[in-house]
């Protein structure tokens, strides 16, 4: 059995404005119908692989869950990273929890993968980790690397020895180039793109980390002796997690390593690192124009055009080379060329204190998810949406009334000592400091539309009581 070891965090700046801090483009649904994160969860599954570890950090943690039981999986293992450390402390973590795990253990097989690459044939890359396992097996720490098709300087590269098939030595790992070097790589065929991809038995990572990163590994063991359940989730301990290094596995094992072996793999793999490569995957028509959404292309070529939004509709007229995002809350429109340089644009809207720099336009809770409709002066209008079963804290708010409409499903209401039913048209007033309850007793999503009156209407005007989701 592998053990899939999937890696979910991400600052969410490079795919802006769909993709943002609060949700990155991992749980966005790039490609196809499903979230990138699902389609790797898909991807490591199977006969031949045990219950998948995820690792991500507490904001994503209930967007993680709940998309993995949109994608069917029953579990995961979950551990949260308290601090962002790069990939380096996140596997060691993985790794020392593994061999903890009477179902895994030193000897057992861990597959390390990013959740947010398109990888076009998962049959394809099957057989290259089955290729792979044989050589982890044989004491090698694996990665994969991808055969170019063109000379891209986005991605690092592996440079292979010489000859032989499957899982073959690796001579180097080599920086992101600049356009000449890349060309010349391309041409002598003996390199391969980065993919970050990994996979080697729990005892022998472990003894590359006290070999070359023991400094990774203290902290990452202490993290895992101090954490502790939460819920479905497991905390890694949040001061000892937090003093490991912000360092990459290849900087901080791969490159010192000496039993290294690529597998490449040519079955279609991206990690969407900018616009264009989205444009690219979707595959633009004849005139190379990619379009997703509510869009209409006049005259357009070689371009990019989505709308996000079911009810913004996106109108390209005599463009070329460009990629136009819209959102409800901001759109995007820059040369495809530069589309590398949108975390610039993240920058400067953090300098402005932009909120839509970070904060996507829906916000993700446990319980479902809400969004502003409209706000004004001492007024807010939110739509929220919760799943069967979900229920927000007991609580009340210090500055704002508000008034529910529910607009589809069941909704169980709780004001003060009295509890009702909502349905369809039915509304309930909460008065200022009142403690209060909503719920969804239903079998399917129940959305309202929620009135906020007030002199502050902030997020954080709230005491809560009590809360199934042990938040504070």
């Amino acid at each position: 059995m592998i053990h899939p070891v999937i890696l979910c965090g991400g600052s969410g700046t490079r795919l802006w404005p769909l993709s943002r801090m609060s949700y990155p483009k991992q749980f966005a649904r790039l490609i196809g119908t499903e979230s990138l994160y699902q389609a790797s969860l898909r991807r490591l599954s199977g006969p031949d692989f045990a219950t998948p570890m995820i690792l991500t950090n507490a904001e994503f943690r209930f967007i993680a869950t709940e998309q993995l039981s949109e994608a069917g999986f029953a579990r995961a293992r979950i551990l949260i990273e308290p601090a962002s450390r790069n990939t380096a402390p996140a596997i060691a973590a993985a790794a020392l929890a593994l061999a903890e795990d009477p179902a895994a253990g030193p000897d057992a097989l861990m597959l390390v993968a990013p959740s947010d690459h398109v990888i076009a044939e998962d049959a394809a890359f099957r057989a290259a980790v089955a290729a792979g396992a044989e050589a982890a097996q044989a004491g090698q720490l694996v990665t994969f690397g991808i055969a170019p098709d063109r000379p891209e300087t986005g991605y690092g590269y592996l440079e292979l020895e010489d000859g032989g098939a499957g899982a073959r030595p690796l001579r180097r790992f080599v920086e992101k180039p600049d356009a000449a070097a890349a060309a010349d790589m391309l041409a002598s065929g003996n390199f391969l793109w980065n993919a970050g991809i990994f996979l080697f038995r729990v005892g022998d990572i472990l003894a590359a980390f006290e070999a070359h990163a023991p400094e990774v590994l203290a902290p990452c063991r202490a993290a895992l002796a101090a954490g502790q359940e939460d819920l479905m989730f497991f905390r890694l301990g949040e001061a000892d997690f937090a003093a490991a290094p912000d360092i990459s596995i290849d900087y901080a094992v791969m490159e010192k390593a000496g039993n290294l072996a690529v597998v490449p793999f040519s079955g279609g793999w991206s990690d969407l690192g900018a616009w264009e490569a989205v444009w690219r995957e979707q595959g633009p028509d004849e005139e190379g124009v990619a379009t997703r959404g509510l869009v209409t292309a006049i005259d357009c070529r070689n371009s990019l055009l989505r709308s996000e939004e079911p009810n913004i509709r996106l109108v390209g007229l005599g463009l070329e080379n460009i990629a136009a995002i819209a959102m409800r809350d901001a759109v995007l429109v820059a040369r495809l060329d530069q589309a590398q340089r949108v975390k610039e644009v993240v920058a400067a809207l953090k300098a402005e204190a932009a909120p839509e720099a970070e904060t996507f336009p829906r916000c993700h809770r446990p319980w479902g998810w809400y969004e502003t409709l409209s706000l004004g002066s001492r007024f807010q209008v939110k739509r929220i949406m919760v799943h069967p079963g979900g229920q927000l804290s007991l609580q009340s708010h210090v500055h704002r009334a508000e008034h529910w409409v529910v607009v589809s499903g069941t909704a169980r209401v709780t004001v003060g000592e009295e509890v009702q039913l909502l349905t369809e048209n039915e509304s309930v007033y909460i008065p200022l400091g009142a403690v209060h309850r909503l719920e969804n007793p239903g079998k399917v999503d129940m959305h309202l539309i929620e009135v906020q009156s007030g002199i502050y209407l902030g997020e954080d005007d709230i005491i809560r009581y009590e809360d199934v989701y042990a938040r504070s």
